[in-house]
């Protein structure tokens, strides 16, 4: 109570009796209001003056006697393979934290300044309301001061709870029945939590300023340490914070947060929590010295590598255990305090990042990007692109990830030219085609549609046929120098022999999936569009000896309490015999070596590789491998919109291209990033295809189906297959056997090959209602020969 207000005649002196008469009445009814809120609100208001009371009095019997506490939003943090953050996401920047990690300096700070009796009263300070009640009054009626630290903490839930614009200004309007309705939520926080309890949520909740929400992200923030590491000065300087967030921040307002630190030191001298000479000294120290400022990034923008962060969000928001639709999934990841443990490995990272810059400039009419998988798990090493992300086109800077499939980056990805070919080499080796079979491949040549025969019969196309040319010479080959050459005509031929069926399957299975229009002839010569992700992970089936894995970027989310939500396993499978990707990498290796195109580029471990360029030398490729690391580098000509165009006669990197081939545009790329990351690499060579396998001689896959899981185990185990679990699908077969196994019985493979086994759940769902037929003809234009003039790409 103001010292001015106290006389004799208990009128302050040179006031009008009428304004004191006004302040008694006042205190009249804050003394009724005390009494009916300290006997827990359980009776009227029939003692205020006038009708807003009695508005006020109706309302409180229509409250709830207690307010849900909702948990609080905290950021989600993605972390590297090794354990590094890579990226924050967020709407509030907060980490929740016990109140046995906040140091007790910072404890007795915030009660000492907000509500140095919290401790000893109930969920009102009866003598501080009273006090700030008739001070407010006396001042002109403003409703401020006087609140606890609980009913701070209720407001502070309120306006976080708040979902409506009519709600947050219900929980910060400065009216008195704001005041009474925090009151009365108050007391049943105190009735139904502890002291410490509250004291903590309230740390956790409160504002401190320049985005940080909560003790922790406070410490975090201006002082770089931990919340349970802050010494008195800091403390002091945090507790300050929470009255006035903006006006006090020490960013933009240094003097007036130092002001209010000294206030906070010296009432902590004043309640004997330190000494006045330690306050003195404290307050002597400048507050600019004591700030070490720590940013906290948001979202993939800001990222350590921000097109893998982006591929990260979308992949999981493709996932329902996050939540059951697109939007609750992304509220989880910006508000559940997540840990996204991914497979990132920063060093790979960095090699990929440097290589793609030093070769393609991101204000270049060109895109460059590069993807690194591991094979035999799928884990997605890094990810890189020459524009990086942000919304100036004119800079070079884009959104779309040109790195990943579309459903994950919006982009629309890039003919992949002669990679495609290497599908109809496996299938002609798994069809015991010899690797020594010549083939006369002149510089031209004519085929027929009905040539080419697909799983439904010859090829009926538009009768004009297919007229390849080689862009390598002419000449006889077998399959080594027919593939190391990339001879066109060559391929055709070996096309006709193995048909389409075969190679476009084995393609999908291997994750590249060519749409039902472009699935023509010419399909090998990398008319469909493709991704650097998509063609590393399918080449890295080969260095994993047949076994494809799809791509995988996170290996763990858990929860804010550390609970896993979901681990995410390896998913791969066999799809071709270990004999027959051995043969294949025999094959590739000859690209690396002497006189192979990929001579210049080879690194220190042994490797494989494979060109392509497209028509017009539009994009140009080079994937390559080690048994452990399997890169696919891509360069495309586009301008800032994405739309295509040639790559001759552009400057990229800073040299003019006169004609780009995928050796000496891409391949560059590709041999720096993988040269740098190589010392993380084991040195692991190929194995030697076996030439009586390679002949066709191979092992058949026992038909297992209808039996038991252990009984089908020790079949394909006897029959030298590794065996490994596909989960559970539905099927007629009886619940807990086997449906069917892949590859399915009857197949062949080399010895010691996976051999995946499907339980059976013994259901059958109904089939789905009629009227959807899934599309899937599509209506580009690009036609059978890579002819289209690639409008709308990006």
């Amino acid at each position: 109570m103001s010292s001015r207000s106290s006389s004799p005649s208990g009128r302050p002196p040179g006031r009008p009796a009428g304004r004191v008469a006004s302040h008694l009445a006042v205190m009249a009814a804050v003394a009724v209001v005390m009494g009916v809120l300290v006997a827990c609100l359980a009776i009227p208001f029939a003692g205020l003056v006038g009708v807003a009371a009695k508005d006020v009095s109706k309302g409180m019997v229509n409250l709830p006697e207690s307010l849900e506490a909702k948990d609080l939003s905290q950021k989600t943090r993605i972390y590297d393979v090794n354990g590094n953050l890579i990226a924050s996401l967020y709407d509030q920047n907060r980490i929740n934290v016990p109140l046995g990690s906040i140091s007790r300096p910072m404890v007795k700070a915030i009660v000492a300044i907000e509500d140095y009796r919290f401790y000893d009263h109930g969920a009102l300070d009866l003598k501080g309301t009273v006090r700030a009640f008739v001070t407010n009054q006396a001042n002109g009626g403003s409703v401020q001061g006087g609140s606890s630290i609980t009913q701070q903490m209720v407001k502070q839930t309120l306006l976080y709870q708040a979902e409506t614009d009519e709600e947050r200004k219900a929980a910060t309007e400065e009216t008195y029945a704001r005041k009474i309705r925090e009151l009365r939520y108050a007391i049943a926080f105190e009735k139904n939590h502890s002291k410490d309890w509250i004291l903590e949520r309230y740390l956790n909740i409160a504002y401190f300023g320049d985005g940080a929400f909560g003790v922790q992200s406070a410490a975090r923030h201006f002082f770089s340490k931990n919340a349970k590491d802050l010494n008195l000065l800091e403390s002091a300087t945090l507790a300050g914070l929470v009255k006035n967030p903006v006006g006090y921040d020490p960013v933009d307002n240094p003097e007036r947060a130092e002001g209010r630190r000294n206030v906070v030191l010296d009432r902590m001298a004043q309640l004997g929590i330190l000494t006045e000479k330690k306050a003195e000294r404290l307050k002597g120290k400048p507050l600019a010295k004591t700030l070490d400022i720590e940013t906290s990034p948001n979202g993939c923008q800001q990222s350590r590598a921000p097109f893998f962060c982006d591929y990260v969000v979308n992949w999981l928001l493709k996932d329902p255990v996050l939540g059951d639709t697109p939007k609750e999934r992304r509220r989880t990841l910006n508000n559940g305090g997540l840990t996204i443990n991914t497979t990132i490995d920063l060093d790979m990272q960095k090699a990929a990042d440097d290589s793609v810059a030093s070769h393609v400039y991101q204000t270049d009419q060109a895109i460059g990007g590069l993807a690194m998988i591991e094979p035999g798990s799928g884990d997605v090493r890094a990810l890189a692109q020459s524009r990086p992300m942000g919304k100036d086109k004119k800079g070079g800077e884009t959104y779309l990830n040109y790195t990943v499939p579309k459903k994950y980056g919006d982009a629309n990805g890039f003919q992949a030219g002669s990679t495609f070919k290497l599908f109809v080499l496996a299938a002609a080796i798994n069809q015991g085609i010899p690797l020594s079979t010549s083939i006369n491949s002149p510089q031209t040549m004519h085929f027929d549609d009905w040539d080419f025969e697909t799983c439904d019969g010859p090829y009926a196309g538009d009768q004009k046929g297919w007229d390849p040319q080689n862009s390598t010479g002419a000449g006889t080959f077998d399959l080594y120098s027919g593939t190391q050459h990339s001879v066109n005509t060559f391929f055709a031929q070996l096309e006709v022999q193995t048909g389409m069926c075969e190679p476009l399957e084995l393609a999908k299975e291997m994750g590249v999936k060519v749409p039902q229009a472009q699935q023509v002839p010419s399909w090998i010569l990398g008319v469909s569009d493709a991704d650097p992700l998509t063609m590393a992970q399918a080449y890295a089936t080969f260095a994993a000896r047949g076994l494809h894995c799809d791509p995988r970027p996170v290996t763990q989310v858990l929860d804010s309490s550390g609970t896993s939500l979901k681990d995410f396993a390896s998913e791969c499978e066999q799809v071709m015999p270990g004999a027959t990707a051995d043969a294949v990498n025999d094959i590739l290796r000859g690209v690396m070596e002497p006189g192979g195109f990929g001579q210049n580029i080879a690194i220190d471990k042994p490797s494989a590789g494979k060109t392509g360029t497209n028509n017009s030398n539009m994009a140009v490729w080079f994937v390559g491998y080690t048994p452990t690391l399997a890169t696919a580098a891509m360069v495309a000509g586009a301008n800032e919109f994405g739309e295509w165009m040639t790559l001759n006669g552009q400057v990229v990197g800073g040299s003019t291209i006169y004609e780009a081939f995928g050796s000496t545009v891409a391949g560059p790329i590709w041999g720096e990033a993988m040269a740098a990351a190589s010392a993380k690499l084991p040195y692991e060579d190929f194995q030697t295809p076996p030439g009586d396998e390679i002949a066709g001689v191979l092992s058949t896959v026992p038909d297992v189906a209808g039996q038991s899981v252990e009984a089908a185990t020790a079949a394909l185990q006897a029959a030298g297959f590794t065996v490994a679990d596909g989960g559970q699908v539905n099927s007629e077969t009886g619940a807990g056997l086997v449906a069917y196994t892949s590859p399915e019985g009857g197949g062949q493979l080399s010895s010691g090959d996976t051999v995946t086994l499907y339980t059976s759940t013994g259901y059958v769902p109904p089939p789905p209602s009629a009227g959807n037929n899934g599309g899937g003809n599509g209506n580009g234009n690009g036609g059978g020969r890579g002819r289209g003039n690639g409008g709308g790409r990006r």
